[in-house]
Formats: structure tokens, C-alpha cells, sequence
């Protein structure tokens, strides 16, 4: 007679500890006692189960067969034996390639012929599977007991990782907090809980340190799915999506869809341009996301180690977005040429600022708006300047904030500028 009371303990402290339901973990046990049996018991082809009655605390046993014909398994007979030689098969020999297209061989273990099965039930038909009852077992050898440890072991660890992949895939695109564990070769490794996220060298903010233990926010990029592993979640603070959705956490007003986050241009660490824009009059997307006396934008700074953010409003007519994109420097004029192109005049004074550092500002202006800007001072509107012209850069450092995030990644992401 089975303990019920230490069964229904047991059964109850794994699916706390692992957060699994707790008829998923019966399953695992009766998938175990299913192994034991037939190790101890049966054939090795044959397909054994078992169900644990709860209440009276007794095991059932069954083993199933499947109907089939000659059009569904290759029957192979043997010759008749001739004393002290061994059976020889009439299948000839068929080269590797061809086997993938062969029938499944017929096996007495686990097949069942038509014509039999419709003597044990009428209505059977091919495909169907039949169940014999096997008589109950309880006591099992050490082989047997092993087995149905490491069966128990196994459908756990299914159980828990297809848990972790079902909440962590509907994460993508979120922002989830862990606690950093370690660093190897530039990759960190994130505790979230239940899983563990690894967060690329190239998905980190340069400059900044990861301590061990300390706890920090970060973007899901996607979820990866190996067959055999836990599922790899590919977690960044680089993403320009990241400051998108910190913006969502801190400004309802982003949250509720009344103010709406067009498109963000970053180099992580350093500077980030993001393009905000609102349908509801009376509402200024520009003081939503900066906040009363700045709190919200210095919540999202803060979290990013103090990288400047420019918010801008955004338009539909390029040249006045091209304008604003520029902020800080005043624009005097746009001019919008085929092929999205568009030259910019600025004061002279205002040309440096308008380029920025090493052309940063420029940079991240084109990357915003999409447009190669060509910045030329008001003084001598004929002639380039070095660092003035920059086109829509092809990386990841600007996003359209309405994509999706990617689901699967199999290659290492793009090192951002």
C-alpha cells in the first residue's frame, strides 16, 4: 500500500520549490513507476504506464499496443532454422539513405494486427491503441528504482524549463530586474529567479561596472529555445528599446497611449535622442516625459549611468522634425531634397553644437529622424564641413519604437557604434 501522506508531502514541496503544479510532478511520478515496471517486469519494446489512485493508494498498471496492417509496418519473417545456425531475415540489405522512407518495423511488443485487435474490439480501426492491464507490482530492484529516479529527474526538468520558456517568451520586449552573478569574457550572467539570463558583451553599456550581487533592471531581447538546455534569455541594457520602455514605466501618460514614443537614436552611455509625440490636445509630450522639475527624466538618467537624454518633439513635417532633432542648436533653415535628403543652415555660432562632439549630435539626429543631413553654416552656405553630413546609420543604435523585438536570435548581436 503506497504512503499517500509521504507521497502527497513530497509531491507538494517540489511544486513549491519549483513553482510547477503539482499534477505535473504526479505525472513525473507516474511516468517513474511506469519505467520501473517495465524494467523490472516487461520487454524492453514495450509501452508501459501507470496511474496512482490517490485516494486509495494503489497502483495501476497497462501497457499499450497499436493497430496496424501490412501497409503500415514492414513484417520481417525468418527462415527455418536449421539446427545450430542462427535465423537469417529475408530483408535485403537497403543502403542508409533509403531507410528514412522505410515502414516501421513490426514489433509483437507494441503492434497489434488488425484482425487481432477486432477480436478484442470490434470498432477497432488502424491507428487506435489498445490496453492490457498488467497485474500490480510494488516491489522493484535497484536497477528499476534508479531508472525511475532519473525518470523523475528528467520530466522535472522538462516541466520546470517548458514553465521558464512559456513566462519568459511573453517577456520579450519587457523589462525584467536580477541580480548580477558573475562575468566571464565580458558576458554577464543575471539571476532572474527561476532563470538565468546572460547579457552579451555587446549588450552592455560601456563604461559601466557589474558588480556581483548587485541588482539591476534589463531589456529581454529574446528567448532561445535549445533543445535539451534551459532557454537561453538574451537580456541587454544597450537596446535602444531599453530607454523606450524605462520611459513606459515612469510617464503614464506613455503608459495609457496618450503620448506616443516615435523613435529613439542611442549610443549607449553616452547620449540618447528619443522622439515623442501626443494626439490629445492639452497634453505636451515633451513635459510628460521630463516631469515636474525633471524627476521622471532623472529616474530614466539615473538608471543608465547618467547618459544624456534629448527628448524631441516629434512632426510630421520632416524639416520641422530634421529642426528639433538638432536640439540643442538653433536651425535657421531646412531644406528637404529627393532620396530623404535634407541640407541644414545654422547660425555660425551654432555650428559646432549642431555637429556636436567628434559629430555625435548630428549623428544621432539623422539616425532619429532618418534622413541624411548635410549641416551647413549660414556664412558660407556653399561649402561642407568635415563632420556635418551624416546619413541614417544601418545598426541597431535607432529603432522605430513600434517594431517588435526579435523572438530568436541564433547569431551574437551587432556591436553598437
Amino acid at each position: 500500500m503506497l504512503d499517500l501522506k509521504s507521497l502527497n508531502y513530497a509531491i507538494k514541496q517540489i511544486s513549491e520549490e519549483k513553482a510547477l503544479p503539482e499534477d505535473q510532478i504526479l505525472s513525473a511520478v507516474e511516468s517513474a513507476l511506469a519505467a520501473a515496471y517495465k524494467k523490472e517486469y516487461c520487454e524492453k519494446g514495450e509501452i508501459v504506464h501507470a496511474k496512482i489512485d490517490t485516494d486509495a493508494g494503489t497502483f495501476t498498471f497497462w501497457k499499450t499496443k497499436t493497430v496496424v496492417d501490412e501497409s503500415t509496418v514492414r513484417i520481417i519473417e525468418e527462415e527455418e532454422l536449421v539446427e545450430g545456425e542462427v535465423a537469417v531475415e529475408k530483408e535485403p540489405i537497403i543502403e542508409l539513405e533509403d531507410e528514412e522512407d522505410l515502414l516501421p518495423r513490426y514489433n509483437p511488443d507494441r503492434h497489434i494486427m488488425i484482425e487481432e485487435a477486432k477480436q478484442i474490439k470490434k470498432d477497432a480501426e488502424l491507428g487506435d491503441e489498445l490496453s492490457f492491464p498488467l497485474e500490480e507490482k510494488q516491489d522493484f530492484g535497484r536497477i528499476a528504482a534508479q531508472t525511475a529516479k532519473q525518470v523523475v529527474l528528467q520530466k522535472i526538468r522538462e516541466a520546470e524549463r517548458d514553465s521558464v520558456r512559456k513566462e519568459y517568451q511573453g517577456k520579450e520586449g519587457e523589462i525584467v530586474s536580477g541580480i548580477i552573478q558573475r562575468v566571464e569574457r565580458g558576458n554577464t550572467f543575471i539571476d532572474l529567479g527561476r532563470a538565468m539570463g546572460v547579457m552579451f558583451y555587446n549588450e552592455v553599456i560601456r563604461g559601466e561596472r557589474y558588480n556581483i550581487g548587485e541588482r539591476m533592471r534589463f531589456y529581454v531581447v529574446a528567448v532561445q529555445d535549445e533543445e535539451g538546455k534551459r532557454p537561453g534569455i538574451i537580456l541587454s541594457r544597450s537596446h535602444p528599446k531599453f530607454v523606450g520602455k524605462l520611459f513606459e514605466l515612469e510617464v503614464p501618460e506613455i503608459a495609457e497611449g496618450l503620448v506616443e514614443i516615435k523613435s529613439i537614436a542611442r549610443e549607449p552611455g553616452s547620449r540618447t535622442k528619443i522622439a515623442v509625440y501626443s494626439k490629445e490636445e492639452g497634453i505636451d509630450p515633451i513635459g510628460a516625459c521630463v516631469g515636474q522639475r525633471g524627476t521622471r527624466v532623472m529616474t530614466v538618467t539615473n538608471e543608465l549611468g547618467n547618459e544624456k537624454i534629448d527628448i524631441i518633439q516629434w512632426h510630421e513635417d520632416p524639416g520641422q522634425f530634421i529642426s528639433a532633432a538638432l536640439s540643442p542648436a538653433k536651425v535657421t533653415s531646412v531644406e528637404v531634397h529627393d532620396r530623404r535628403e535634407a541640407k541644414v543652415i545654422v547660425p555660425e555660432d551654432q555650428l559646432s553644437l549642431a555637429i556636436g562632439k567628434d559629430g555625435q549630435n548630428a549623428r544621432l539626429a539623422a539616425r532619429l529622424t532618418g534622413w541624411k543631413i548635410d549641416i551647413r553654416s549660414q556664412a558660407h552656405p556653399d561649402a561642407a564641413h568635415s563632420g556635418g553630413v551624416y546619413g541614417q546609420a544601418e545598426d541597431e543604435g535607432v529603432v522605430d519604437f513600434g517594431e517588435e523585438p526579435a523572438s530568436n536570435i541564433s547569431e551574437p548581436i551587432t556591436e553598437n557604434e
